[in-house]
């Protein structure tokens, strides 16, 4: 039982680290009131701001990932890098001996290679957690050392070599959206009966889906068989003007212009398909929601990870895939257009992305962590 005692969870960088394990520690805070927490990432990323915010006690390490571009500013660094690999592991040691956890789990970032394998050679059960159907270095690395490794889908044991067999977990997704009801978020976005194609690139936008959904949405939105909602992303304020000088009505009920969607919990939920990269975290709200999905895997993902998550769904006939190199417009408007005419498919695909989901990923890895704390 955890119940009194301590974990430190590590995870930084981007929300798809962070907020699977925030989701994780509130789960354990749920069944286990007593239960002490400590986050470990870097002073500089999100989980600085996040993690404080959500009321967990965080301590940080200094590190940081090579540059693969050789230049000048990329050798600066690497050199900032080495330097941080070697006082990273004597920091992560000092706050572990200091909390003296009874168990360690690492959700990703670079902040968990030196916090979850310094904790494995003081002889304390450590965990992790692997987002992506190709796991990345560090967790490969990691997995031959570690007491459990937890996968959100099953096809990333055949890149690793644990030490213990691999448990298959889900990712942990936020609650609201599993609560939400379809036809209530319709309502409140003021949706009809046409389908909701919802397409986005990520909070910073995806130069190569922008370009592409300008001309289809400029090209099909006449059509009034479907409602276009697009999230440009930061950087790019005259998507909407571009549109305008393409002919299309920006006051036409039938297209949605926004920089962000950060209503998730409405918009998803309203939606029925999908077009966008293959970040983990969004493909597990999409199979725990049973939405078909286009998807344009994001072309410099370390170790290509986005095209496999992308491909695990498309082995079970939930999404399609356009490579990046391949997308243009005709080849969105012809994927698009047959979906659109085909709904006995697109239900067929949401089926089976259903087919998918593990909703109780939490309650999953919280009993794993129960058994290897020691």
């Amino acid at each position: 039982m955890l119940n009194g005692k301590k974990i430190i969870f590590a995870a930084g960088g981007t929300g798809g680290h962070i907020n699977p394990a925030l989701a994780v520690a509130g789960e354990v805070k749920r069944q286990y009131p007593d239960c002490k927490i400590l986050f470990i990432g870097t002073p500089d990323k999100m989980e600085a701001t996040i993690v404080p915010a959500a009321g967990y006690d965080f301590a940080t390490i200094q590190i940081s990932g090579f540059n693969r571009i050789w230049n000048w500013n990329g050798i600066k660094q690497n050199i900032k890098t080495a330097s941080h690999l070697l006082t990273s592991a004597m920091e992560a040691q000092k706050i572990i001996k200091r909390f003296d956890p009874d168990v360690v789990v690492g959700f990703g970032g670079y902040v968990s290679g030196p916090v979850v394998r310094t904790a494995a050679k003081l002889g304390i059960p450590t965990a992790i957690h692997e987002q992506n159907a190709f796991p990345g270095v560090t967790n490969k690395a990691l997995a031959k050392m570690v007491d459990a490794v937890m996968l959100t889908a099953e096809q990333a044991a055949e890149h690793m070599q644990p030490k213990n067999e691999v448990i298959v977990t889900g990712l942990p997704i936020r609650g609201e959206l599993l609560r939400a009801d379809r036809d209530v978020c319709r309502a409140e976005l003021g949706l009809r009966d046409e389908p909701l194609i919802l397409s986005m690139g990520g909070s910073l936008g995806a130069k190569a889906i922008n370009e592409a959904m300008l001309d289809v949405i400029a090209n099909r939105w006449q059509k009034k068989n479907c409602v276009f909602m697009h999230a440009t992303g930061k950087g790019y304020p005259d998507f909407s003007d571009r549109l305008a000088e393409k002919g299309v009505d920006l006051n036409d009920r039938h297209i949605i212009i926004r920089e962000y969607i950060d209503d998730m919990e409405r918009c998803l939920p309203a939606a029925d398909l999908v077009i966008c990269r293959a970040g983990a975290s969004s493909l597990s709200e999409f199979q725990a929601l049973g939405k078909p999905s286009i998807l344009i895997p994001y072309p410099f993902a370390s170790e290509d990870h986005q095209y496999h998550n992308a491909k695990a769904l498309e082995d079970n006939g939930a999404a399609i895939i356009i490579r990046e190199s391949d997308l243009s417009p005709a080849a969105l408007m012809q994927q698009l257009d047959t979906l659109l005419e085909s709904p006995g498919k697109l239900e067929q695909m949401g089926r089976a992305a259903a087919r998918m989901a593990v909703t109780d990923a939490p309650r999953r890895i919280v009993e794993v962590l129960d058994r290897i704390a020691k």
